[in-house]
């Protein structure tokens, strides 16, 4: 009736005829409350998102890179060679390009070992794209006495070495050329760790 006033509190819903083609008629007091709770939901779940982003990468800088056991195959399954391979373990693992390497071998012998070389063969996607021969007693003291012994040869990559999963063949051979032993493994190559110091 007339002289009758209004207050934002006793109005339950009202009519917006400029929603065409939408319901007609909604809650002034309950729209404004979802639509603040739908700015708070947006600035919660953003803040959410950038949290676990910050935490997704401190995971990946404690976890990467690292050093660890890798799987060795010998060249030829029926040989009987002289020297086994019993692991390696390279770190970092992933190698890193533009970084130190080192390849630790652990292997045992028969019989003492005077001298040698090894022959390192490095392939890509079955592809030999390195090959170096080296004198054994530069990795490791000479002569080698009977039991188990460590090899460990460190080799730092060029900065453009392109990353991805590589073949290593080691050939190992005494001072008369006889081959001691011949194993391959694989290990992977990235350029992850230059992205992470910036």
């Amino acid at each position: 009736g007339e002289g009758k006033k209004l207050s934002l509190s006793h109005i339950d819903s009202v009519h917006c005829p400029v929603f065409s083609g939408f319901p007609t008629t909604f809650s002034a007091t309950k729209q404004i409350l979802v639509r603040k709770k739908s700015m708070a939901t947006s600035s919660f779940s953003f803040l959410t998102a950038k949290r676990n982003l910050f935490l997704l990468a401190a995971i990946c800088l404690l976890l990467a890179p690292s050093a660890r056991a890798t799987d060795v195959k010998y060249c030829d399954a029926k040989a009987n060679y002289a020297v086994k391979v019993e692991g390696i373990k390279i770190t970092p693992d992933p190698v890193i390009a533009g970084k130190q390497a080192n390849f630790a071998i652990s292997a045992s012998t028969a019989e003492a070992i005077a001298g040698g070389e090894v022959l390192l063969e490095v392939y890509l996607l079955g592809f030999r794209v390195h090959s170096e021969t080296r004198d054994l007693c530069e990795d490791i003291s000479c002569p080698i006495a009977a039991g188990d012994f460590l090899l460990s040869h460190s080799q730092s990559l060029p900065g453009f070495t392109p990353p991805g999963s590589y073949t290593l063949k080691m050939t190992l051979k005494n001072s008369k050329k006889k081959k001691l032993t011949c194993v391959s493994f694989d290990f992977s190559i990235s350029w992850w760790a230059l992205v992470a110091d910036y």
